[in-house]
């Protein structure tokens, strides 16, 4: 008689992914991100002796769900983080119902690198696009088309500036999102990315990495002639990059003192596509920065602990306690570590749960983050030149515990010692 099966001869683990992660630089990949990304469903909290419980297989299965866990564990808003959202959101929203057309005003998102520009603002275009798609499948019916056809909607579209960037490259990184193709001579490629933009309805075009346009190269200052002229397709622009304001790409840039807005003029120079085109119409441009947190003002501390707390609160250890992260001297040594940056303090108690784990120690002490480094994974798609790489503090050392002072003896010269026999004279 066969044995009837029990839980763990499940063989289903469903917090696994299936496949390789989304690309969201195709509309394919951006639409799958933006339907999982918020689905995560966590390791379910186990007391050490509900874990010992389980069957050896049930609890390799359980550290693997623990371990997706920590290295899962959803963005969290900051002060800086909200802030670029609501002024996001609000732009794209405001742009979205104009009916005249012209000029959109666009956005520029700074910071430096692993400050979460590109999470933060790829996380506010989604949750646009999913009150866009709502309104839009209510009000304009047939918008939602089967895949592969030509006028598949594609509210939203990301793209990655090529590390060399030119004209063409940008115009191929764009028509890959659709999955068009590309003509060869370049005034086709840019007519095919408008015609792209137009067919889909899209309605926010965010370029990441904007900043590796260096502007010494005539290729470079053709491409953000181009950059700016696909703001006449009523598509507003999301450019994302590292110190902007140092990178040379507000050159010829002013701010308009009634608007406080970056304003950008047509500029003719070099062999521009756009030399026999200028439209003589300025490309406004807000720029709203997503800096580390501050430690230094009493409203920064404590942005830094609510944002530890929340941390804290995604983590399954077994010896975890409230209050882990918060307190003692770790929130200072953690902000040592880090700098404030959000992306290496989330490096940090990534590896940090890791070796937790692994040593059985099951809680994070200032002791065990001094022997885990901070691993950025795979750099090649990032310009360290660009500043795409961030400054990684090292040699900090863990808080010293304080010695105990030894007491020192009592004095007993004046000690009464009883009744003792005088001595002899």
């Amino acid at each position: 008689m066969t044995d009837q099966p029990t839980p763990d001869d499940n063989p289903l683990v469903p917090f696994l992914r299936n496949g390789p992660p989304p690309d969201r630089t195709t509309w394919e990949g951006w639409q799958q991100w933006r339907r999982i990304r918020n689905t995560f469903i966590p390791a379910p909290r186990l007391s050490l002796q509900e874990y010992l419980n389980l069957s050896p297989r049930r609890r390799g299965l359980h550290d693997l769900h623990r371990t997706a866990t920590h290295v899962n564990m959803r963005l969290l808003d900051t002060p800086m983080s909200q802030r670029v959202e609501d002024l996001m959101r609000g732009r794209l929203q405001n742009n979205a119902v104009k009916f005249m057309p012209g000029t959109r005003d666009g956005l520029m998102i700074n910071g430096g690198g692993f400050h979460g520009k590109t999470e933060t603002s790829c996380s506010a275009a989604a949750s646009f696009e999913d009150l866009w798609r709502d309104i839009c499948c209510q009000f304009l019916p047939g918008q939602e088309q089967l895949a592969g056809a030509r006028d598949v909607f594609v509210p939203v579209a990301y793209c990655r500036l090529p590390v060399r960037a030119t004209p063409k490259a940008l115009c191929k990184a764009v028509l890959d999102i659709y999955g068009d193709p590309h003509p060869k001579h370049l005034d086709d490629l840019i007519r095919a990315v408008k015609e792209a933009v137009r067919d889909h309805n899209t309605t926010a075009l965010l370029i990441d990495d904007v900043t590796r346009l260096r502007l010494h190269r005539a290729d470079d200052q053709d491409t953000l002639d181009l950059i700016r002229e696909l703001m006449d397709l009523n598509v507003t622009l999301v450019l994302i990059g590292v110190d902007i304001p140092g990178s040379g790409l507000l050159r010829g840039a002013y701010i308009d003192p009634r608007t406080k807005q970056w304003v950008f003029p047509d500029i003719k120079r070099g062999k521009s596509h756009n030399e026999q085109a200028s439209t003589q119409t300025e490309r406004r441009f807000d720029m709203v920065d997503l800096d580390p947190f501050d430690y230094t003002t009493p409203a920064g501390i404590t942005a830094f602990l609510d944002h530890l707390a929340g941390i804290e609160d995604q983590l399954r250890l077994f010896n975890s306690f409230k209050g882990m992260l918060t307190t003692g001297e770790m929130p200072e040594y953690l902000f040592r570590r880090t700098h404030g940056i959000v992306g290496l303090l989330r490096r940090l108690i990534e590896d940090g749960c890791t070796e937790a784990i692994a040593s059985r120690d099951e809680r994070l002490t200032p002791e065990l983050l001094a022997r885990t480094s901070i691993r950025l994974g795979n750099l090649a798609d990032l310009d360290p030149d660009a500043g795409e790489i961030p400054e990684i503090p090292d040699n900090v050392q863990p808080p010293q515990q304080p010695k105990s002072r030894a007491k020192r003896p009592r004095n007993t010269v004046f000690d009464d010692r009883g009744n003792q026999r005088a001595a002899d004279g």
